[in-house]
Formats: C-alpha cells, structure tokens, sequence
C-alpha cells in the first residue's frame, strides 16, 4: 500500500508540475510580446493539437510516445522570439518543426517536457528573377518553392530533394543531395544568405555572423538557432530537361551495377543515374542524353522513340520523357508528371500510416562482388528493402570539404540510403524490421568509408550514437564526425558563441566545445 501512495503522489507531483508549467509559460509569453501571441499557442485541449501534431510526424513510429506541452504555430516571425525566451525561462526544451521529416523524430518527440515550434504557418517566397535569388521562409515546403519558381520562369530551377513535402528550413541545413548536384552542388551550396533569431530572440544574418552562416549550411540549423529564412541563389536550365528508368531485376545484373558504381560518378555532370529501382535524369533534350548513354550504358538499349511513347505501364522495362524541369520534380516524386502542379502545395495528413527506419553510408572504393552478392541474399530476407544510390563526381568533386559543415566531397564515389518500411508498427514487427536494417548495414562495413564511418545527417540515425545528459563534446565526437568529420570541432566551437548554455539542443545537436569531459 505505501509504494501504491508513493506512486500517487508522484503522479499528482508531475501533475502540478506540468500546471504550474503551463500557466507560467503563457503568463510569460503575455509579458514578451505585444500581441496576443497566445492565439497561436495550442495544448493538448486544444481542437486542432491532435491534428497539427499528425501532420508533423511523418513517420509515425512515435505517435503514441512523448508529445509537447505546447504546439506553438506563429504566423509572424516577430512570434517566435517571446517562444524561446520564455521557454528557455521556464527550463522547457523546444523542438523545430519545419516539415516534420527528421528520421529519428526530433522535431516533434523528446524526453523532456518541451514546446514544438511549428514553422508551417511561415511560408513565404518572394522569387526575384533579375538578381536569380529567392527568400523563402523556412516553413515552406520543397514543393511551394519548386511551384513558385515554376509560376516565374520555365529556365530557372533550385537543386535540391525529390521529396515535395518537405519543410526547407530543416532540409536545406543538413545540405540536401538532390537529382541536380553533380551540376550545381548541395542546396546549401547554394545558399547566399540566411536569417536566424538566436538565443537571446535577435535576428542575425550572413553580414552579423558569418561563422554562424557556415554552421547552419550543412552542420543542421536547429542546433544553433531557429532558421526562418535562406535566399537562396537559383539556377538556370535548359527548356526541356530528360528523365529515364531503366527497370532490371536484381537477380542476374550484379555486373551492371559493377560498372554503374565504377563509371557513374566520372560520367558528364549533365547525366545523374541513381541505382536501384530509381530514376535518372539528364540536364537537356533527348538528343543529349541518348548519345551519352550508348557511350556509357549501351546496355540500356534506350532510343530516341522510347522518350516519345504515352500511357507508360509502371512496370515497363524502360521508359524516358522528355519534359520541363518542373515536370521531372513530380516524375521524380513518384506522380504522373502530367498532373497538375497544384499537387506540389498539398500539406495533408497521409490516410496511409507508412512506418519506416534509414540510414546511410559513403563508398569510396567500389564494391567487390562477394558484397553485392551478400546485398542481395539479404534482401531475400525482406519484404520491403531498399537500397538508393546516388553518384557524386563533377561538381561535387570542385568544393572544399570545410566549404560548408557538409564535408563529403573529393574522393566519395557515392552516397547510400539504406531504408526499410513496415504497415503494422506493433513492437514485434518493428523490432523485426529495425533487426534487419542494422544487420544490413552491419554487414556492409568492410566495404564504406573507414575512420570514420561516415553518414549523412539528413538521413539521421540514433545508432551512430546520441548525447549523453551532460552533452559532453568528446563522447558526441563518436557520432559527431561521422557526420562532420573534422567540421564538427569548428561546429561545436561555434555552438559555445552563439549558445554557450546549449539551450538549442537534442539527441543529436551540436553541443559546446569542451575539452574537461
């Protein structure tokens, strides 16, 4: 009976807690700002939390876990600085959403009380073809800023990811690979300038701080600050750009993925071929690529009048279109690159609960046979396994590896995504699938980058590694460098300037440079 009454009175302890948090975290925010910025403050009570919270999480392998004391969803940037100044005051954590894709979930779970600052409702952009740049705030999606570039010029493009729902604020500081970066870089390369509001609620910029500007361009913003805005500096395309799949079994065709992993990332930065079950793309007419593949992949078999055929079956053993830049997003997206463009504004909660874990490698010298080999037998083991690679060379052969956080550069021949997906999220399948993922990439050890073991941040993954309670700087190194490698001390340092009390933090922010522990 008394551990029952123990456990009553903590109970009824974290009860008052949370009130006493509540009530003087809205008191708080009423004394900061000079409107009612409550309005846009929602807590579990509130009609539209569950629904804000949903959209947030997708991937939702943790709706039912930890969920914010608050959802906080401004519609003015000047919002945001009463948020963290009162949330840091009440010792509260705060979690940024931008499209709510992290892989481990970090925009909308912690362990800790905490606010989500939902950036959705900060979606503007302002497209200004004479100086070819663009601000767009960092609530918007990959698909709003695609779309409005296309409302604006048919030659003009931005290169980043194919995933259109996607929130640019987070994606566009963990670097974003993307179909077009063999030509013209990482989508932080091709960030000119930025706005933060720091810790202390001021608004900086390239000009005010130029060592925070190098940090939030790959080294993943939300460590540092909250993003609100990047201009970022467009490209110029050709009218017509041609996309192409070529289908293959995996069984019988390790030589082609041989010589793909050979050649692809030597091939004219133009031509971008990722490998397995995905598409490529050519940055010009048919007449441009049709001649570079008979040179490279005559295997292919691809012709002209292939780039012509209409009602193209998903399932046939090739096809090619030739279509403006803006119709290859929705190509590359998985949708008719006929439907409308509308689609790519659509920020609705998926009917389809898609359960699913990733992370990633660098290879820097090809893959023998025995390891496709072994690829392969393991993926008989699974019902929906997925390996993505994507080359680099070209132009990501040409920027320094210390030119932005982002550090894989020269002598990378590609990237890996390793991604497993599941319907039924019970703890027995989940852990199956999970299982499966580490023994895959277990097994591929022997043949990806060593000292270290390098990864990609926007394919976050926990078993690199998370902070410990302390956030010591030496234990974050073991994950810090996979991501970083010898960037993560200029991050960490940089961290200790514009957030020495490391209020702007998670299972795997940057924390302050320490040598003590």
């Amino acid at each position: 009976m008394g551990s029952l009454q123990i456990f009553s009175i903590l109970l009824f302890s974290l009860f008052l807690a949370k009130c006493y948090s509540q009530k003087d975290f809205l008191k708080c925010l009423s004394k900061y700002s000079e409107t009612n910025v409550t309005q846009n403050i929602f807590t579990p009570n509130s009609p539209t939390y569950t629904s804000i919270l949903e959209y947030a999480q997708k991937n939702p392998r943790w709706l039912n876990s930890s969920h914010p004391l608050f959802i906080a969803s401004p519609r003015k940037e000047s919002e945001i600085r009463p948020l963290i100044l009162c949330t840091n005051k009440i010792v509260l954590q705060i979690r940024i959403k931008s499209g709510g894709h992290d892989y481990e979930g970090i925009s909308f779970r912690s362990e800790y009380q905490f606010v989500m600052l939902d950036l959705s409702n900060l979606d503007e952009i302002k497209i200004d073809l004479n100086e070819e740049t663009a601000w767009v705030q960092a609530g918007a999606t990959l698909g709003q800023l695609y779309y409005a570039i296309a409302k604006k010029s048919r030659v003009h493009g931005f290169p980043s990811g194919v995933c259109f729902s996607v929130g640019t604020g987070g994606i566009i500081s963990g670097g974003e690979l993307g179909a077009l970066m063999r030509k013209y870089g990482l989508a932080a390369d091709n960030v000119v300038d930025a706005r933060v509001m720091d810790v202390n609620g001021k608004i900086l910029d390239k000009e005010m701080n130029e060592d925070l500007f190098w940090a939030i361009r790959g080294g993943g913003g939300a460590s540092f600050g909250v993003i609100l805005a990047w201009k970022l500096k467009l490209i110029r395309l050709p009218e017509k750009v041609t996309v192409f799949t070529i289908r293959r079994n995996l069984e019988g065709n390790l030589t082609l993925l041989q010589k793909w992993e050979n050649i692809s990332h030597q091939l004219p930065k133009d031509l971008f071929i990722r490998a397995f079950v995905q598409k490529g793309t050519v940055s010009g007419p048919v007449e441009k690529l049709i001649p570079l593949l008979k040179q490279y992949f005559p295997e292919f078999n691809l012709e002209r009048k292939d780039c012509f055929q209409e009602n193209i079956t998903g399932d046939a053993e090739k096809e090619c279109l030739e279509v403006p830049w803006i119709r290859s997003v929705l190509y590359f997206s998985w949708r008719n690159p006929n439907d409308s463009l509308e689609v790519l504004l659509e920020k609705t909660i998926p009917t389809h609960k898609d359960y699913h874990k990733g992370t990633s490698d660098f290879v820097k010298a090809p893959i023998p046979k025995s390891g496709w080999e072994m690829i392969e037998k393991l993926f008989t083991e699974e019902e929906r396994p997925q390996m993505v690679f994507e080359p680099f060379g070209a132009k990501m052969e040409e920027i320094s590896e210390s030119e932005i956080p982002f550090p894989h550069r020269k002598g990378n021949l590609y990237n890996i995504q390793y991604f497993v997906s599941w319907d039924d999220n019970s703890e027995r399948i989940a852990s199956q699938k999970i299982a499966w993922i580490r023994k895959l990439y277990k097994e591929m050890e022997p043949y990806v980058a060593k000292s270290p073991r390098t990864a990609y941040l926007n394919y976050r993954d926990f078993g690199l590694g998370a902070n410990q309670e302390n956030y010591s700087y030496s234990k974050a190194k073991i994950w810090g460098e996979k991501y970083f490698n010898a960037n993560f001390e200029r991050l960490a340092k940089i961290k200790s300037e514009v957030d020495p009390n490391n209020f702007f933090r998670s299972e795997q922010s940057v924390p302050p440079y320490q040598l003590s522990y």
